[in-house]
């Protein structure tokens, strides 16, 4: 089992925001287990006391302004911490994957941008895990089975409308004509603060979110190799947009496999 662990950055309601990004990871079932310890190892660096309490929100962490941020009141530090959960992902398994979709809101007036950013991950997700089942098949492997696979959001306003998609989408595939059977649930809403691995999608889509926001590629250089990645192509982070010649990592390995 494969458990896909989603979280938004940015606003579909902000007119000051071009772009929404819905990002996060894809984690084998057996792997959750050492991203909450690696987490809680950081946590107990900022509070040995309270290690329990300490919530990384990205966002929040780079803002000072709750706490235990406003204590520390050097940026340099808060970007060193946000810095550091990145390159916990960046360390972890190879079976670990993460994703991205990053919508430029102003090219799809017509559209939710959330739902349609969660509607192509849940395809790409899906997607990935018949590779994985396909490459299993030619090395051969013993015993091989197809996994299945869970998606977990951060609780918000979108749960029914996203809970609503999850299961049209198991019924009737996707606009694109994907079908999607490999789900094997709805989805399902948690509290961050309760999440290590919500925690860590929170600091994903934050990357994304301020590359493509704000020209601010320090955060998304350190994930980049995490993201799935077939011959050279970008497949698990993609960037919707009706512009020409993008020059993002996400538009140029498409554009280079054309």
């Amino acid at each position: 089992m494969y458990i896909f662990y989603l979280d938004d950055s940015g606003s579909t309601e902000n007119p000051q925001e071009q772009h929404l990004v819905l990002g996060g990871i894809s984690v084998y079932e057996r792997h959750t287990y050492w991203f909450t310890q690696e987490l809680d190892k950081l946590a107990a660096k900022i509070d040995s006391a309270n290690p329990q309490d300490i919530e990384f929100h990205a966002s929040e962490i780079f803002a000072g302004r709750k706490y235990p941020w406003d204590r520390i009141k050097d940026r340099k530090e808060r970007i060193d911490i946000i810095k550091e959960v990145l390159y916990i992902t960046n360390k972890s398994y190879d079976h670990n994957i993460a994703f991205a979709c990053v919508v430029h809101k102003n090219s799809y007036p017509q559209h939710d941008a959330m739902e349609l950013a969660f509607e192509d991950l849940c395809s790409r997700f899906c997607l990935h895990l018949g590779h994985k089942y396909e490459k299993s098949k030619t090395k051969g492997t013993k015993n091989i089975e197809k996994h299945k696979g869970i998606i977990v959001l951060d609780e918000s306003s979108y749960e029914k409308s996203l809970q609503k998609i999850g299961n049209d989408l198991r019924c009737s595939g996707t606009r694109w004509g994907n079908e999607i059977r490999d789900l094997a649930e709805v989805p399902l809403f948690a509290n961050s603060k309760t999440s290590r691995l919500i925690q860590i999608a929170d600091h994903i889509a934050y990357a994304v979110f301020r590359r493509y926001e704000a020209s601010d590629t320090q955060y998304l250089d350190i994930i980049l190799p995490k993201f799935d990645n077939q011959q050279g192509v970008l497949h698990g982070l993609v960037h919707k947009t009706t512009a020409k010649g993008c020059l993002c990592p996400a538009c140029m390995s498409r554009q280079k496999s054309n």
